[in-house]
């Protein structure tokens, strides 16, 4: 016997086989347990969710010889007619290869004709939305009034190409894109009555490709299982799907984060080299910052399905939630351009190009956010203003980085100490304000807490929430904007720690 796929041989043969669309199974089973059955039902949503397979458990109910009931026996002559695609008064047709007007009166000639063998003589057009209109028309009349031994069950993933007038003679069923955690439940129940052994971050990755479809994910499934030799493996599946450079993205998101454009590149010059879907990849960046998102709105959003959850950890707690949204907004936005750039490779180079030239801006902090129970240093001790910056962005974001240049020079001329004064560093929140920091060096300060200031020696304990902060970039511009706020060189030491005192990011 010829081997059967998996999507043809998972295909549910009763309401209570269906994965998903309860609201869909629910509104047909009351239907027929009650005889209240409309005379034309429209079936719509994208492909592979259950459209052609509720309309022929539809079909197989009305026509069961053990009577209309929303549980057919499986048993009987027609049941099994049904389920072999041979039963008489059942008549598939496909509308997109018979769109003309002369074909559609065609197939209505019969349509005043007792059934055959069944009790109701069932017309089952899918893709009715390609239709022509001539062959709309000569639906109309006939889908309006037919005859009581005539069900008509129309399907179609577009329905906002079938006229007004049609869709006022159906009952509409819109049938839902199937959630992740049904598919993957589906695929569990698959493989445990076929014998296949899986691992579990493999089918959640093949449920997300899935995207929505039962059919697809079956389909793919069955391409798992050819590929891994009867198992199914995580590794393999990555190799076969070309997402082997998805687990990069996090250590790639760092780089970002850091501000080292030569890892960036680096790393995705390695990626290259396994021959990625770059479109699949910024997917995958998106959802990646989807889930920092969350995390920073809300730990407790966190879903089990994300598998590892420290990457996202780590870089929830690196980053401000003005820069992951800006991030989001750049790789949005590069992802309905990217089809436009030379080749998806350089396309994908820019998008993250964009995340290092740009920033959000930041102005400085209200005083008001320093808590009232600290002491407040004098004039003398916090040390004067430096003047502000010439050329200033204007409002939106700072584009230093894109210019490929550095900040613009600070004025520092009124703000240097006069004499040997020094200024005093251990008042920290402070200090941090007047410093003009903005990006991932502005996050890195205000992590971070003073642990001594002394000849020229400054030491800062960065608390390991902003671990991920400490790039080579964003100490570099902090140590530049202490250097430009003193008005001399200094030697400056982070080191991770447990801070004693409270950091500014934890005040604010």
């Amino acid at each position: 016997m010829s081997y059967q796929v998996l999507a043809r041989k998972w295909r549910p043969k009763t309401f209570e086989e269906m994965v998903g669309q309860e609201h869909v199974v629910r509104a047909l089973s009351n239907a027929l347990d009650n005889d209240r059955l409309h005379h034309a039902y429209l079936f719509t949503g994208t492909r592979g969710v259950g459209k052609t397979t509720l309309a022929r458990i539809l079909a197989k109910s009305l026509n069961c010889e053990k009577g209309v009931s929303s549980t057919p026996c499986g048993e009987c002559s027609i049941c099994r007619e049904v389920d072999e695609g041979r039963f008489a008064d059942l008549l598939e047709v496909d509308a997109a290869s018979r769109t003309k007007v002369d074909q559609t009166l065609e197939l209505l000639e019969n349509v005043p004709f007792a059934p055959i063998r069944g009790r109701y003589k069932v017309y089952l057009i899918d893709e009715v939305h390609m239709f022509s209109n001539s062959s709309f028309n000569a639906l109309l009349k006939t889908l309006e009034e037919p005859p009581p031994h005539v069900k008509f069950l129309l399907a179609t993933t577009d329905p906002q190409k079938v006229p007004v007038t049609v869709l006022s003679r159906c009952l509409q069923m819109n049938l839902k894109r199937l959630p992740l955690e049904q598919i993957r439940g589906q695929f569990e129940h698959v493989l445990k009555a076929e014998g296949v052994d899986a691992d579990a971050s493999a089918l959640d990755l093949l449920a997300r490709v899935a995207d929505g479809s039962m059919r697809d994910g079956l389909s793919i499934l069955d391409q798992a299982i050819a590929f891994g030799g009867g198992q199914v493996r995580e590794e393999e599946v990555k190799a076969m799907l070309g997402v082997v450079a998805q687990d990069q993205l996090p250590q790639l998101l760092r780089s970002v984060i850091n501000e080292d454009a030569a890892a960036v590149l680096e790393q995705i010059s390695a990626a290259a080299q396994q021959s990625p879907d770059f479109a699949a990849l910024l997917k995958d960046l998106l959802l990646l910052l989807h889930r920092i998102a969350l995390y920073q709105a809300s730990p407790e959003a966190a879903d089990p399905s994300w598998s590892d959850l420290s990457p996202v950890k780590d870089l929830a707690a690196g980053m401000g939630p003005e820069d992951v949204q800006l991030f989001y907004e750049i790789a949005l936005r590069g992802q309905r351009d990217l089809y436009l750039a030379p080749d998806p490779r350089s396309g994908f180079e820019m998008i993250l190009l964009r995340m290092l030239a740009f920033r959000p801006a930041t102005g400085e902090p209200e005083p008001a956010r320093v808590p009232v129970s600290r002491t407040q240093p004098s004039a003398a001790s916090a040390g004067p203003r430096p003047a502000p910056a010439q050329n200033t962005p204007p409002s939106g974001v700072k584009s230093a980085v894109a210019a490929g240049q550095d900040e613009p020079p600070r004025q520092v001329s009124e703000s240097r100490p006069q004499g040997k004064e020094t200024p005093d560093l251990t008042d920290w929140h402070q200090v941090l304000p007047r410093l003009g920091l903005g990006g991932i060096s502005s996050q890195l300060a205000a992590h971070c807490t003073v642990k001594s200031w002394q000849d020229d020696l400054l030491l800062l304990t960065l608390n390991p929430t902003g671990g991920a902060l400490a790039g080579t970039m964003p100490r570099q511009k902090l140590q530049e904007a202490l250097e430009s706020y003193l008005g001399r060189s200094i030697q400056m030491k982070i080191e991770v720690a447990e801070t004693v005192e409270e950091t500014p990011a934890q005040v604010a």
